[in-house]
């Protein structure tokens, strides 16, 4: 079969003849791949900087960790791969899909589900989300950014701030239903400043962090207290497109009602998992095939994965590798 294969001295993917994946158990299904949106994380996972990567490449690895697939019995689905998915043909475990609906493109099918993983995930279980909330979604102009504004507004949020570096992408999110936008170009003072003037008009209860770094340092300064009563503020990381470490004071945490967490690979229960694939997914399949939910994808054949890999995709819009 024809793949997308990621060897020990190359962190260009290759285009060439593999091995088709078999099958290790009775819980694993061989299935034909359409469709695989390419990711930051997949990007990590090839170069070994995310922190689930294993890298392991002697004799070659199919890259891709998800993707539309056929099964044998012709249901069209997204699927989490067992194998890599970014080929001909993969292996999946039968718990691991969500049918899709023919409404939805194989490109939507592929890049929306990571984009859930990184909102709904978040807002629904790490934030628990409520009616009425006030929700800053910080770096909120990539493809996830634009999928969790959607999904914030779906989940009854009373008003969401965005922030973000591309002007043009800020002011689609408004479109999108956000209520305010920020730019994180303005100088610290300003943009400090602008969150702090929120927080005092309509108590921030959510912050969506896909940036971390400098601006989240900012973001937690702008919600520190005076020592009066404070609202309860969910502060969640999910990315860390603008650094890895930040300096927190103490003084925020004594001086606030926050709590600060994680949405990722490891900080979800199986509980949640489950959850994700029976009914999450399922939900915002229908949101798209419905046109409430909308996205935007660049689509590219397999053959071109090496020219194409480091392709930068602006707009929050998502490459999606067909097969």
């Amino acid at each position: 079969m024809k793949a997308a294969v990621i060897y020990e001295k190359s962190d260009i993917p290759q285009y060439v003849d593999f091995s088709p994946p078999q099958p290790k158990n009775d819980n694993e299904i061989l299935v034909h791949v359409k469709a695989v949106a390419i990711k930051h994380f997949d990007k990590g996972v090839v170069s070994g900087t995310h922190y689930s990567s294993a890298i392991e490449r002697q004799g070659g690895k199919v890259i891709g960790g998800d993707g539309v697939c056929i099964l044998p019995d012709k249901t069209r689905v997204y699927a989490v791969g067992v194998s890599g998915m970014l080929a001909e043909q993969a292996t999946i475990e039968k718990g691991r899909f969500v049918e899709v609906p023919d409404a939805v493109d194989d490109a939507t099918a592929a890049a929306l589900p990571n984009a859930v993983f990184g909102a709904a995930m978040a807002l629904k279980f790490k934030a628990s989300i409520r009616p009425g909330d006030v929700i800053l979604i910080n770096g909120a102009t990539g493809f996830t950014g634009r999928v969790a504004v959607q999904i914030a507004k779906h989940y009854g949020a009373g008003k969401i701030i965005v922030t973000g570096r591309d002007q043009q992408s800020l002011s689609d999110l408004l479109e999108l239903g956000a209520d305010e936008a920020v730019s994180v170009l303005l100088d610290e003072a300003q943009f400090k400043s602008k969150i702090q003037s929120f927080h005092q008009e309509t108590p921030i209860n959510i912050v969506i962090d896909y940036l971390w770094g400098r601006t989240a340092e900012l973001i937690l300064t702008a919600l520190k207290g005076d020592g009066g009563f404070t609202s309860r503020t969910r502060y969640v990381s999910v990315g860390t497109m603008s650094g890895d470490v930040i300096n927190l004071s103490a003084t925020i945490l004594r001086s606030t009602d926050i709590q600060i967490t994680g949405s990722g690979l490891g900080s979800w229960s199986r509980e949640q998992v489950k959850e994700l694939f029976s009914s999450i997914l399922p939900e915002i399949f229908s949101l798209a095939a419905a046109g409430e939910l909308v996205v935007q994808t660049v689509q590219v054949p397999i053959k071109e994965i090496s020219s194409l890999w480091q392709l930068d995709i602006a707009g929050g819009k998502r490459l999606v590798v067909t097969v």
